[in-house]
């Protein structure tokens, strides 16, 4: 076979869990044909005897491994040349090893000299772009993701989508594995430049899907508390959550980490917060009586309950307007008001894609927040204000003034283009140079300050939010632009899971607590 065989491909690892009720040539082969049914192109198959067995029952690129736990090595994925051996009699077209800088039994040259005597292709399992460096030198035709996270440490929740993106400058040759376990994800580690992509547990192992389904619906049934197991649904105490940002305003009622209703109204800019709460009270009379208490979060600076703009361009609001006094006028509610981005921050940590680490979360929309969850703690005040950072240019301009939603708008103008932010992102989509170019620089600029929070507060993850910074392919962008730095300095960038709803749970959780 070609490598280009497998090119743009969805490769199925067909790898029961050992000792497991599937654990036979039987669900092996039975796997194998149903995925190539649903389009995949290629298969992952671990150990001689399923590799032979599908072999007689497909024709497609098979991938062979074996995996054997050694006393004497940490290397698991074809260890001995006489692995090689049996996997290329078997009938593996593609047989990949273990390729990690670690105490093994066969040197990789060794290993890439085998596969090419019986005339396969070679692929190297990787941990990071030093080992992808290393096996091309000897010779191999891909490099994989597998091993990233698997070689120390505590094992990452998401896929390597940056280290995808730092070994496509090598070769063009990367086979995107590890951790995949939703089509976003797999779609997100095509569009940062692997050549293929392999899916496994979420779709060969029942055991490991049943069990991400069960702990979901167990934590869901513990927040919702012994009130649930018999008589009417009680989420438990309900807060009304509220997010009044540059554009658009948000109010929901939240129970925990759920939003069980929402609405969003336009912000009227020019009325002021007097008028915006009093909108808010009308919009949501309906929902009186449901909550006990309120939490806001708006763009700009709290301090005491007091707020206060730091870029009136994105929101002007009077110095110091006493925003928790007036809203617990206005609604009759005791209230506690928070940093927009410092509550989506929090929502993130508690309860979206940041649970239990220590985060940045960098919010890019109609301005640029952020906000720091430490130690289990979100720091408040001014930290996390990343959009006013100035650059270290002569240009005293905040950072949000050349990179958020408002400059890609004036961008489009400047390029005789009267397009907002999203029609931006539409036209660059669709191969438009010039809303790539826009798109791009904005997300160069991101990439560099999500550098500098690395080096500065070295952040188990680096969550990504907002409407520019989730929009289509703006997230691949920033990754690739980061694609240079090595890949100890660089960030771990994911994706917000809460999307629009992190700030009104965040809030809420945030006021319930306060109590």
């Amino acid at each position: 076979m070609q490598r280009e065989d497998i090119a743009n491909s969805l490769i199925v690892s067909c790898q029961p869990v050992p000792g497991g009720p599937m654990d036979s040539a039987l669900f092996v082969t039975g796997f194998a044909k149903a995925a190539l049914e649903a389009g995949a192109k290629a298969l992952r198959i671990e150990s001689v005897p399923y590799v032979a067995a599908a072999r007689l029952a497909v024709r497609v690129p098979i991938i062979g491994i074996v995996k054997r736990d050694l006393s004497d090595s940490p290397v698991r994925i074809t260890p001995y040349l006489a692995d090689v051996e049996a996997l290329a009699e078997a009938g593996a077209d593609i047989i990949a090893f273990d390729a990690t800088d670690r105490v093994r039994p066969v040197p990789v040259e060794e290993l890439v000299k085998a596969v090419k005597a019986r005339n396969k292709l070679a692929m190297a399992d990787c941990s990071c772009l030093d080992d992808a460096r290393r096996a091309l030198a000897a010779g191999v035709d891909f490099v994989g993701t597998t091993l990233s996270g698997y070689v120390g440490g505590p094992e990452p929740e998401d896929p390597d989508i940056a280290l995808i993106v730092q070994m496509r400058t090598l070769t063009p040759y990367v086979i995107a594995e590890g951790r995949i376990r939703s089509p976003e994800q797999a779609a997100a580690a095509a569009r940062a430049g692997a050549c293929a992509v392999v899916v496994g547990s979420a779709i060969t192992r029942t055991e490991h899907v049943t069990s991400w389904f069960h702990q979901a619906i167990s934590d869901a049934y513990a927040a919702r508390g012994a009130q649930t197991v018999l008589g009417p649904t009680v989420l438990g105490p309900t807060v009304l959550g509220i997010d009044i940002g540059g554009t658009k305003t948000m109010a929901a009622l939240v129970s925990g980490g759920t939003v069980i209703e929402d609405m969003i109204v336009p912000t009227a800019r020019e009325a002021g917060p007097d008028t915006w709460l009093a909108s808010l009270a009308q919009s949501t009379s309906a929902w009186s009586g449901r909550f006990h208490r309120i939490g806001i979060a708006v763009t700009g600076l709290v301090q005491d309950g007091r707020w206060s703009a730091l870029n009136p361009a994105t929101l002007g609001i009077p110095d110091g307007y006493p925003l928790v006094e007036r809203a617990s006028a206005v609604f009759g509610k005791p209230v506690c008001a928070f940093n927009d981005a410092q509550a989506a921050a929090w929502g993130e940590y508690k309860f979206g894609a940041g649970q239990g680490r220590d985060i940045v979360f960098l919010t890019i929309s109609t301005g640029i927040g952020g906000g720091i969850v430490c130690n289990g703690r979100l720091l408040s005040g001014l930290a996390g204000h990343f959009g006013l950072i100035r650059g270290l240019s002569e240009d005293t301009a905040p950072l949000e003034d050349s990179t958020s939603g408002r400059w890609i708008a004036s961008q489009a103008l400047k390029a005789g283009f009267k397009a907002d932010a999203v029609d931006v992102f539409g036209r660059a989509l669709k191969g438009e140079a010039w809303a790539g170019a826009i798109v791009s620089q904005s997300a160069s600029r991101v990439a560099t300050l999500c550098r500098d929070i690395q080096m500065m507060l070295d952040p188990k993850s680096i969550v990504i939010g907002g409407s520019i910074g989730l929009a289509e392919g703006y997230l691949d962008r920033v990754r690739a632009h980061l694609g240079e730095v090595p890949s100890r300095l660089s960030s771990d960038l994911v994706a917000a899971k809460l999307a629009g709803h992190a700030g009104v749970i965040g809030a809420a959780d945030l006021a319930e607590w306060a109590r």
